[in-house]
Parts: structure tokens; sequence; C-alpha cells
């Protein structure tokens, strides 16, 4: 049995529902809410692709190209601090994100799919808490479970992302993606430590 407050916290982190708020309300400004509403739709369903392909074929990939999982939860929790730095000590996600729109017509994909929604924090985290030495099937099944909520909490936020956006600012936004990195940087630096005894058998 998972963790499930740990492993939401996680995803919820890494995944920032609350941050993608602004970028959505920058990418759908001139749309109108029934366009809206399809673009949100669309994008969280192309982010649930992308990380279930990677929960399914995320680390037989690895496997295939010889590179040991420990390495890569080292290399993953690298990649999650830096992420992390940029969240705590640069731009914010809403800041970076918004500035990454180029053409309406892929809005749902770019930015808000991807990196917004399935970041590449987020990538890794779904090869990283299914890795099937450490992990049943069972709680594989648990930790996508837990995925998903997250995600469902991203759609039922941007549906309802002018309220939100409302409620919080954009300060708001920005200072919950900052808080965000926090978190995030401490589960970088476990799991790094994590990699690391059971590359050495520590």
């Amino acid at each position: 049995m998972i963790d499930f407050v740990a492993v939401f916290i996680f995803f919820f982190s890494v995944i920032d529902p609350i941050g993608t708020v602004p970028v959505f309300m920058a990418v759908t400004s001139s749309y109108s809410e029934k366009a809206k509403r399809k673009i949100a739709v669309r994008a969280v369903l192309i982010a649930a692709l992308i990380l279930l392909f990677f929960v399914v074929v995320g680390e037989p990939m690895l496997k295939a190209i010889g590179i040991p999982l420990p390495a890569f939860e080292i290399a993953g929790g690298i990649v999650l601090f830096l992420f992390a730095l940029t969240m705590i000590f640069g731009e914010s996600k809403p800041e970076q994100e918004v500035k990454m729109i180029s053409s309406e017509t892929e809005a749902a994909v770019f930015p808000l799919a991807i990196p917004s929604i399935a970041s590449p924090g987020a990538i890794l985290a779904a090869v990283l808490q299914t890795e099937n030495a450490k992990f049943s099937i069972v709680e594989q099944v648990q930790v996508t479970a837990m995925m998903l909520v997250v995600l469902a909490i991203v759609l039922v936020l941007l549906l309802s992302s002018t309220f939100v956006h409302r409620l919080i600012g954009s300060a708001g936004a920005s200072l919950i993606s900052r808080v965000m990195g926090l978190i995030l940087s401490a589960v970088a630096v476990s799991s790094v430590l994590s990699g690391i005894t059971t590359y050495f058998n520590l």
C-alpha cells in the first residue's frame, strides 16, 4: 500500500495545477467560454496520455538502452532539483510559460499540455513512482490513480479558471508555485539519495 498523501503531494508539486491557471488564461484570453472548455479538456487529456505512456513504457525503454533505474533516479533527482530551483529563484511557472505562447491553434498542446501540465518533472515522477523493483502492480495502479486525481484537479481548476484567478491573482499563483518548488527540491534530494543507496547497495 502506497502513502497516498505523499504521492498526491509529490504529483501536485511537479504538475502544479494552480500555476497552470494563469498560463491557461493567457493562452485562451481571446477564446469564447465554449472554446476554453474544449482547450482545457484537450490539454489535460493529452497530458494524461503522455504521462500514462511513460508509466507503461518508461522503465522498459530505459532497460532497452541499458540504463539502470538507480542511475535514472539519480539523474532524475538532479533534474528535478534544478527544475525546483527555477521555480523558487527564477521566473515562476506562470511567468515563464506565458512567454511560450506562440500560436493559438497549438495552445492545448504547447504550452498547456507540454510543458505546463506534463512537465519534465511530472514525466520523471511517473517513471520513478512506478518502478517495478520497488512497487507491486497494485501499488503502481494506485500511484497512477493518484496522478490521474491530480490531473482531474487540473481540469477542474482550468474550467473554473476565471474564478480561481480572481480569488488568488497572478501573485498568489506565483507564490504557490514557489512553495511547490521548495517541496519538490526536498523530493529531488530524496530521489538522489535513494538512487545512490540502491546503486551502491548501501
